[in-house]
């Protein structure tokens, strides 16, 4: 149930085909032009597309057909982002250009560890509970949840158990309020990253070993740490 947003990808041999090619093109700029339909879209719509037209001539051969056969629409654009063209337009505008990308590349590595995501419907009808359920749970701190733009909120897979009861991994509750940071992506990453309070252990790896009582003493640690 992992999420995982396949792209209508190119059959075999469709690159070879200028017409498809070209039929898809017109149908995602139709798309582009549908979503417009407000100033502040308009203006962000524009800028990407420039950014876009920047990027296309600068991506050789190679990058072209790995684009063309990236598994999903944003991993072809996490291609595009890296190749050694672009990279070098983007720090010509942007210094900082290198440290966004690690930054996107590191948030991709975090949702897609261990089983990926869920979306909110697919969580409510895993826990056998509504949509409202779902986002209530969220709200009080009881599910971590990462917001992903028009898609809203996006629900890591390895907090979700079925053999447990409620169908969460024990102790995350807990553990989440003693947590005390307050940025998703934050929590998230603390929970995939190796502790010295827990041996070495990442905390995930300790919860489902079911040492609750010391990730949520390693969890207040941090927290503590991150409110300093």
């Amino acid at each position: 149930m992992a999420m995982n947003v396949i792209a209508d990808a190119p059959h075999a041999g469709e690159g070879a085909d200028p017409g498809k090619s070209f039929r898809r093109l017109m149908a995602a700029a139709a798309r582009i032009l549908a979503t417009g339909d407000q100033p502040a879209r308009a203006v962000f719509l524009a800028r990407a597309l420039n950014a876009l037209a920047d990027v296309a001539p600068t991506l050789g051969q190679r990058s072209l057909e790995q684009v063309a056969h990236a598994p999903s629409d944003y991993a072809a654009l996490l291609h595009a982002l890296q190749d050694p063209g672009t990279l070098a337009a983007w720090r010509r505008q942007d210094p900082l250009a290198d440290a966004r990308l690690r930054g996107v590349q590191a948030r991709a590595r975090l949702l897609a560890a261990e089983g990926g995501a869920f979306t909110g419907e697919q969580v409510a009808a895993l826990l056998g509970i509504s949509r409202q359920a779902v986002d209530k749970r969220r709200r009080a701190g009881k599910l971590l949840a990462v917001q992903t733009g028009r898609r809203g909120y996006i629900y890591p897979a390895w907090q979700f158990d079925a053999r447990a009861l409620g169908g969460v991994l024990p102790g995350l509750e807990l553990v989440l309020a003693d947590l005390g940071v307050r940025g998703p992506w934050t929590r998230l990453s603390w929970f995939l990253t190796r502790d010295v309070r827990l041996g070495g252990a990442r905390p995930l790896d300790a919860l489902r070993r079911g040492r609750i009582d010391a990730v949520r003493a390693a969890a207040a640690a941090y927290g503590e740490q991150g409110a300093a």
